[in-house]
């Protein structure tokens, strides 16, 4: 006899109604999940994907279609069973897009075990619950701490554990490592591992591709339908359909189908080492860019950011400063940025990057050590008043930072507080508009705007102040590809018009695109230099072990030299990985 499924939709639809019309974010979706499947969710920002995790989690009910919940009939042709969804969801998990959303407690261990305390169960199992999942998700040393004084990364793990301790049959995820690490994101793809191979039922929603290729089964939403449903491969097969649907690929299908259109003969690999091998035998010399000697090193003293030349518009002078007493998030940090550079500052989760950029933005003061912005010292209130004019600082959740009836006021409210009016403040948020390829939506609502829309707007906001240095918290997390794109191209034009920019960033490549990468370590500067010299082989390891990597297209060069091929330097983007490659098979031994 067949087992039932974890999860079964049939014919289900979700409409939200505001301002005057409706969305359909669920359109006929007929879905159904076999008992200890692992499913990973795609989709463009708005196509659904929020939204069926939502049902399949029991937190709402379709407005037609029948849904089954872990053995439960929760909802029959859009009437539901509250007595039902009371039973089904002691056994379902959801760890939520934004941590902040399901941390409700002061304390990190009395978060953990809020769900397994409302259960009911006895007090030394929920114990053993919050030791276990702390310790898996690697924050048992701040089990005391109060979670609102965490990073977004270390928030992410406290939701993530807690969903854990219900111990779920079948746990949801919307985009659990969108602000983790490159090793946060490894242990959280480990830990869904061992989950899926006791039983657990995984939806796992997504935007970085190369999650994907692990799970049994990928489920592409488009604009509230089912668009595609297969194994991996299979799905990423369809590389076309995925870009009409603003989608992505992972690394290997992506450089894959890139060698296909330059006219090299090879199968869609889903992995790295696959093609690497593929390839091996047909390639004579790849050049690429030549690889310079790394700046700062990952042994001895610890690296000081390296100065650049012209004008400096942001200065850190040995700077310290403490949440609490005896944490440091940044110790004796100095830093200098030119005017006109573009920076990315990475790190693995709660080295003090979001912290470096609040000081940056005259938010904090310093407990030692000055911080001088665009020639003015925060150490006072009227210094970090002065710089809160010449600094334009977009937070992590940017889109929580609207609030006006329309964009255009939206957009207006700071350039309008500078003093601004007139033909000069038309002019600013006319140009922001411009810019962000908002201009035709002055008039609406912020809120009636996609996810990746309302980014735009916040970051126009930021922008139409004219600020001399630009600082981005996580920008792109969260975003669909189609959205990171839109979001690069406009950084890119800014920074052409002589913007300086300070990036936070956990994606190697956005940070490949930077003139300089600095990283951080345990509240220090680790480490230097430009792409090349902060990702160079002789840097590698030390940043595999301080929780980071190097790009894919970099780290697939080394593969494919480790087997033997003669590899000039090293790539950064894999746009120049599959040029190089295709050349170097031209001229190859075939």
């Amino acid at each position: 006899m067949a087992q039932t499924p974890a999860i079964r939709l049939a014919d289900v639809s979700l409409v939200y109604q505001g301002a005057g019309r409706e969305v359909r974010a669920l359109d006929g979706v007929s879905l159904e999940i076999p008992v200890g499947q692992r499913v990973c969710v795609l989709g463009a920002n708005g196509s659904g994907k929020s939204t069926l995790a939502s049902v399949i989690a029991g937190l709402m009910a379709p407005d037609a279609g029948t849904v089954e919940l872990v053995g439960e009939r929760v909802c029959t042709e859009g009437q539901a069973d509250f007595e039902a969804y009371r039973r089904a969801r002691r056994l379902l998990g959801l760890v939520f897009q934004n941590p902040g959303d399901q941390i409700v407690t002061s304390v990190v261990e009395e978060d953990v075990a809020f769900g397994p305390e409302n259960l009911g169960l006895p007090r030394e199992t929920v114990r053993r619950r919050v030791d276990r999942e702390l310790a898996r998700v690697a924050m048992t040393d701040y089990a005391q701490a109060d979670p609102s004084r965490l990073s977004g990364g270390q928030q992410q793990r406290v939701a993530i554990a807690g969903a854990l301790a219900m111990d779920p049959r079948v746990l949801v995820l919307d985009e659990p490592s969108a602000l983790l690490d490159v090793r946060g994101r490894a242990a959280i793809l480990r830990v869904l591992g061992r989950l899926r191979r006791i039983g657990c039922t995984i939806v796992h929603i997504t935007h970085f591709m190369d999650e994907a290729v692990e799970a049994d089964r990928v489920v592409v939403l488009d604009h509230g339908r089912v668009a595609l449903d297969g194994t991996p491969t299979e799905v990423f097969s369809h590389a076309d359909e995925l870009r009409t649907m603003r989608l992505d690929m992972p690394f290997a299908a992506d450089l894959s189908c890139r060698l296909r259109e330059r006219g090299v003969g090879v199968p869609v690999a889903m992995e790295a080492q696959e093609l690497a091998r593929s390839l091996a035998p047909r390639l004579g010399t790849v050049r690429l860019a030549p690889e310079q000697a790394p700046e700062g090193r990952a042994t001895g003293d610890r690296a000081h950011a390296s100065v650049p030349s012209g004008k400096k518009v942001l200065q850190l002078e040995d700077v310290t400063y403490s949440y609490r007493p005896g944490l440091h998030a940044l110790e004796h940090v100095s830093l200098e940025v030119g005017q006109g550079e573009r920076v990315a500052l990475v790190g693995q989760t709660g080295s003090g990057k979001s912290t470096l950029l609040r000081l940056a933005a005259g938010l904090e003061r310093p407990d030692a050590g000055r911080v001088v912005v665009a020639g003015i010292d925060t150490s006072t209130k009227r210094g970090r008043c002065a710089a809160h004019h010449a600094v334009g600082y977009v937070m992590q959740h940017p889109e929580r930072q609207l609030f006006a009836q329309t964009v255009w006021e939206d957009v207006a409210f700071g350039p309008r507080n500078m003093g601004l009016t007139g033909a000069e403040l038309e002019a600013c948020v006319r140009d922001a508009l411009e810019l962000t390829l908002l201009d035709s939506k002055a008039g609406l609502s912020p809120f009636e705007l996609s996810g990746g829309q309302r980014r735009r707007c916040a970051i126009a906001g930021v922008i139409a102040m004219r600020p001399h240095l630009l600082l981005l918290d996580e920008p792109t997390a969260g975003l669909d590809p189609h959205g990171c794109a839109g979001l690069h191209a406009i950084l890119d034009r800014l920074h052409a018009e002589g913007v300086t920019i300070v990036e936070v960033t956990h994606s190697m490549e956005d940070a490949a695109q930077a003139d300089r990468v600095v990283v951080l370590d345990q509240s220090r500067v680790l480490l230097s230099g430009s792409p090349a010299e902060v990702f160079s082989e002789a840097n590698e390891v030390a940043l595999i072990q301080h929780g980071l990597g190097v790009p894919a297209a970099t780290s697939f060069s080394r593969v494919i030299r480790r087997l033997g091929v003669p590899v000039e330097g090293d790539a950064l983007g894999v746009g120049e990985l599959a040029d190089a490659l295709a050349a170097a098979c031209r001229g190859g031994r075939s």
